[in-house]
């Protein structure tokens, strides 16, 4: 992967846009999954690319995997025979036996993989890996035919791409340059430069918004929301295609003074039309556990259709088009 200083991306950001258009086929990034046949990641039938890494720590995270941005052992306890070979392969000793499971210690940990490839269960795996942009786009182009059809495409999800924006600027030039519809799904959390860079290359941003509350995003999520907001305000000013997506969290998001907020909020956005509303379910819960660093989410019910029906309803009166679900 290539790794910069982001710390002044405005530094970076021509040379990024220049690889990108010099077809960059071989800049690399990190990603953890490529999802084809995803129908909720923006319109028609899609492929969602997940990139690894991200600047926030939502405490109901739905894709604990990709917080951090490198490779990550992570163990399918259901799966494990508890035969102990990973423990006495393990060149690091980083793998231990704890009541008859293994478990491994992050920190000295190298990704190696010769204790997938010995798992007699399937149970341990290495969570992402760097993929070139030729590498991306071929598995992309498999459904072309799909999207054509359904009018899709690809949408760069995570995680969050702008934290790679040199390889996310690579994939929508080469996305571009092959017809194929890109969406970004993100939290908007990145230097404006960023922001506007990708915003130009991208047929359609999908944003999100997670609480009005810059003090309460802060709390749940390790960053306030200035930036973002902002950042979503930029996008419109400049005409580019935005949808937002609020992913409504029980005992967080979802009480009256905060949905009406929201909805003040997408009204003064120029152009926005339509706001997607995300059931939270517990699917990140399971998926935390099976990780060797150790991520704790909070315990939440998942909202009932009847909130669902009821969130919408408040947003369609202020004349927006609502999708419950993406």
């Amino acid at each position: 992967m290539h790794s910069r200083d982001n710390s002044n991306p405005a530094e970076h950001i021509s040379e990024a846009s220049a690889t990108a258009e010099a077809g960059g086929l071989s800049v690399r990034g990190s990603v953890f999954d490529i999802k084809r046949y995803a129908i909720h990641d923006g319109p028609g039938i899609r492929t969602t690319v997940f990139f690894k890494g991200c600047p926030l720590a939502c405490q109901w995270c739905h894709n604990p995997e990709s917080r951090q941005s490198a490779p990550e052992p992570a163990l399918r306890a259901g799966r494990c025979i508890r035969c102990g070979q990973c423990v006495e392969l393990c060149r690091q000793d980083a793998v231990s036996l704890d009541g008859g499971l293994p478990r491994t210690d992050a920190g000295r940990c190298t990704c190696c993989g010769e204790c997938i490839e010995a798992c007699p269960g399937g149970a341990r795996e290495i969570i992402g890996c760097e993929k070139t942009v030729g590498e991306v786009m071929a598995e992309v182009e498999k459904d072309v035919v799909f999207y054509k059809q359904s009018g899709g495409g690809v949408t760069f999800s995570g995680g969050e791409p702008l934290c790679q924006f040199e390889f996310l600027l690579a994939l929508l030039s080469e996305s571009r340059a092959r017809k194929i519809h890109a969406a970004v799904d993100t939290t908007c959390y990145a230097e404006a430069e960023v922001v506007d860079a990708v915003g130009e290359k991208a047929d359609l941003l999908l944003c999100d918004i997670k609480h009005m509350d810059s003090a309460r995003h802060r709390e749940f999520t390790g960053v306030d929301n200035d930036l973002i907001l902002d950042n979503i305000r930029r996008l419109c000013r400049a005409g580019r295609e935005v949808v937002i997506r609020v992913p409504i969290i029980p005992g967080f998001n979802d009480d009256q003074a905060n949905i009406k907020a929201t909805g003040r909020f997408a009204a003064s956005l120029c152009g926005v039309e339509r706001i997607d509303i995300l059931p939270y379910n517990r699917g990140g819960n399971e998926k935390a556990k099976r990780l060797a660093a150790g991520i704790d989410l909070v315990q939440i019910e998942t909202p009932t259709d009847k909130k669902m029906r009821s969130i919408a309803a408040k947003f369609r009166s202020r004349g927006f088009k609502v999708k419950i679900g993406g």
